[in-house]
């Protein structure tokens, strides 16, 4: 796991409603993974919202792998 992209992703209850957000900002993971699941690319997200970075980007991907991964060791 890659712990410093991961450190990226934030929660906290008073922003978003504690979903998980790209480094305390109003910007959710599940925001930017829909933006790429359409097929925007890294650099239109970034012109779209120019205070993320490409590492924001991959910190979303990671948190979602991590998320499901954690999901199927559950169930196993």
């Amino acid at each position: 796991m890659d712990t410093t992209l991961l450190n990226r992703i934030t929660t906290h209850p008073s922003i978003l409603t504690g979903k998980p957000v790209i480094r305390g900002m109003r910007i959710s993971v599940e925001q930017v993974l829909k933006m790429l699941a359409r097929g925007t690319t890294y650099q239109s997200i970034i012109e779209e919202y120019p205070l993320l970075e490409e590492d924001d980007i991959k910190a979303c991907l990671l948190f979602a792998a991590e998320r499901i991964a954690a999901e199927t060791e559950k169930a196993a």
